[in-house]
């Protein structure tokens, strides 16, 4: 009765609010944005929402979630141009098409891939959002029931996931989330507001590190410097060739493949965390054990295009179960997505069960969303992939300085401080350090943004438990225990136990080989500091606020346990173990360019910035890096600053928004943009 009474309606209502003339332009934006980011390898949909988040703020929900929905959907599409034109996995969850798709396109049938690729992820997105729908229809009812401690125990089961199942070293990956968790802290605390790892002299870290930052610090700048080093175009081919009804032909002929693996994607896609760091490898080795002659597997099969393709695309709606239901981000970009929600509208849109119960027709109108951005960006993928092809052959050195002109204007914009900027450094070099050494991002990325959900379920149980208690025994244990948390509990042994078993075989970002022993065992005793740093700091915390040390403090400790057992490993354990694993081993002659030469750069935009402001400062570093770093003419470099600034100065005009200050602006009253 609830599915005819409450569910068809507002499935009838969510029709009625995204089919409107504004609604889907927002959408069509969304997907043009989407595919410029997904061209770029690395970036991705996380770079993209958190690049979007600052003018989510008081947005109308429907027209933000179009934008949002059209980017997220899109991304797993267009990131196929990296994997299949350059070789180079457009995403975590385009590892595996990058061994067909390359060969392929190095035959002269690149348009053939991608039609295939294109094609197959089109389909696995609809089956995604038609598993969404009927989701949500089932349980409904089920996830209303949900109370504190079931939300907390769900948690629980999101972060253990992530940590399991994060890399080949399970521990690495526990680790990671740890530290997500322990940044996620930093502030004031969740009950008593007593800081953490902050102090008022320092008024930035009293609220705590905003998510565009370390969104965009954690994945956006490690993949710009990474490419920036290599010094030279993405991709050096643009002919795309012929085949485009040949893919499509390819498709239908492997139709059974595609269904199968969209299924898969579907049900990795549930599991908190895991997503794309594996479906793609999954629905690949299904796709070589179901395929009679595995000989062409990796010269250029177009089924080891077709199933990694289509179980990506389907992840995105299995990735939004526990995000809408529960709250619990199922990738990185939907750890975005999360907050990004929360900023729509008067900010009274929250996912979980209360956005089912009090937010039906908007969680329908995302599965619709969903369902047209797939349609939308496939049609635009198809249209403009001679365009992208072109584009990929112009050399990174000259992409990359409006790519961080770009991130910076965005991280800016979360706080309208300076410190913004340092703090985008600051998590950008760890994101680097975290990729160079094989350390789970997504796992420290979705923990920072469990700490905070993570905390408050737990004050909120237990203060609620205590009262019970007082009542009787049996109301204290029938509130902790009830039978949801049970089963909870329960499915959360068991995927701890299968995913310890299956931790080896997981590549959370690609095939690391390993190097000396010397450089990640400083980068784990450095984490470790700063987690025994943190351990103390809340240990200090007041007994009148000790609420506010105890979150802080477990987490710590059980960190800081696997970091412990991690030093103790490498100090028994041979330099060919995963546990020393190095990217600089396998990437050195591939780089051109140091990584301090590299970072010397932007760390004197941010220098520049605090002395003379964003404007100037970006003046001259367009300049100079154009002129300088990408060898091109004095002309060329002047055009290429001017434009560079008109359009930052466009975009600041055109959402009334203003630029950091240095110390020039307190001496000087300079008029806009250089205040």
């Amino acid at each position: 009765m609830d599915i005819i009474s409450v569910a068809l309606p507002a499935l009838g209502d969510a029709a009625g609010l995204i089919l409107q003339p504004i609604v889907l332009g927002y959408l069509v934006l969304g997907v043009v944005m989407g595919l410029c980011v997904g061209v770029f390898p690395g970036l991705g949909g996380i770079a993209g929402l958190s690049l979007l988040l600052p003018f989510m703020f008081g947005m109308d929900p429907v027209l933000g979630l179009a934008l949002m929905i059209g980017m997220v959907a899109v991304v797993p599409t267009s990131d196929t141009f990296a994997s299949v034109l350059m070789g180079i996995p457009g995403s975590s969850a385009s590892q595996a098409t990058v061994l067909d798709g390359f060969p392929l396109a190095k035959k002269g049938e690149a348009a053939r891939a991608l039609s295939a690729a294109f094609a197959s992820s089109l389909f696995g997105g609809l089956v995604g959002a038609m598993f969404l729908t009927v989701f949500i229809l089932v349980a409904r009812p089920i996830v209303l029931e949900f109370r504190t401690p079931e939300l907390l125990m769900i948690t629980i089961f999101g972060l253990s996931m992530v940590g399991i199942l994060a890399g080949r070293v399970a521990l690495k990956g526990i680790a990671a989330a740890g530290l997500g968790m322990m940044i996620g802290t930093i502030g004031e605390g969740d009950s008593a507001g007593e800081l953490r790892m902050a102090t008022y002299d320092m008024p930035y870290l009293v609220d705590g590190l905003k998510l565009v930052i370390v969104g965009l610090g954690i994945f956006a700048i490690p993949e710009i410097v990474a490419l920036l080093r290599r010094d030279k175009s993405i991709s050096d081919r643009s002919p795309l060739g012929g085949g485009w009804l040949s893919g499509v032909r390819d498709w239908f002929a492997n139709i059974w493949l595609s269904v199968r693996c969209s299924i898969i994607g579907v049900i990795v896609g549930v599991i908190p965390g895991l997503g794309g760091s594996v479906v793609d490898w999954i629905a690949y080795g299904h796709s070589v054990q179901t395929t009679k002659d595995k000989s062409k597997f990796g010269s250029g099969e177009i089924r080891g295009v077709i199933g990694p393709e289509s179980s990506n695309n389907a992840k995105e709606g299995g990735g939004l179960v526990p995000t809408l239901l529960f709250g619990i981000p199922g990738s990185g970009s939907m750890a975005i997505f999360i907050g990004a929600i929360a900023l729509l509208g008067s900010g009274n849109i929250e996912v979980g069960p209360s956005m089912l119960k009090n937010n039906l027709d908007i969680t329908y109108a995302i599965v619709w969303l969903l369902a047209l951005a797939n349609v939308v960006g496939t049609l635009i993928c198809i249209a403009a992939s001679g365009g992208i092809a072109r584009l990929t052959t112009i050399p990174f050195a000259l992409l990359a300085p409006f790519l961080f002109m770009i991130i910076s204007f965005a991280a800016f914009q979360s706080g309208q401080d300076i410190m913004d900027l340092v703090a985008l450094f600051a998590i950008g070099f760890l994101g680097i350090m975290m990729r160079r050494f094989d350390w789970s991002r997504p796992a420290f990325l979705i923990g920072f943004v469990l700490s905070n959900p993570a905390e408050t379920y737990a004050n909120q149980a237990v203060q609620i438990a205590q009262s019970r208690f007082r009542k009787s025994f049996e109301e204290g244990i029938d509130y902790i225990f009830s039978p949801i948390v049970i089963v909870l509990i329960i499915i959360t042994l068991i995927s701890v136990v299968l995913g310890l078993r299956q931790a080896k075989t997981i590549m959370a970002e690609g095939a690391v080989e390993s190097g000396a022993k010397r450089a990640p065992l400083i980068f784990l005793l450095v984490v470790l500091g700063y987690l025994a740093v943190a351990f103390t700091n809340a240990a200090m915390i007041p007994d009148y606020a000790a609420a506010d040390r105890v979150f802080p403090r477990f987490v710590s400790g059980v960190a800081i346990v696997a970091c412990v057992i991690l030093l103790v490993q490498m100090m028994i354990r041979p330099e060919t173990h995963a546990l020393f694993a190095d990217r600089e081993a396998s990437e050195v002659d591939a780089n051109a360019h140091g990584l301090w030469s590299t970072l010397a750069w932007f760390a004197g935009l941010l220098i520049l910035t605090s002395l003379l402001g964003f404007i100037l400062a970006l003046a001259i570093f367009l300049f100079c890096f154009i002129k300088y770093r990408a060898g091109r003419s004095l002309g060329f470099a002047l055009v290429y600053t001017a434009a560079g600034i008109a359009f930052m100065c466009a975009m600041a005009g055109l959402l009334n928004r203003d630029f950091p200050q240095g110390l020039l602006q307190s001496f000087m009253d300079l008029p806009w943009p250089l205040t």
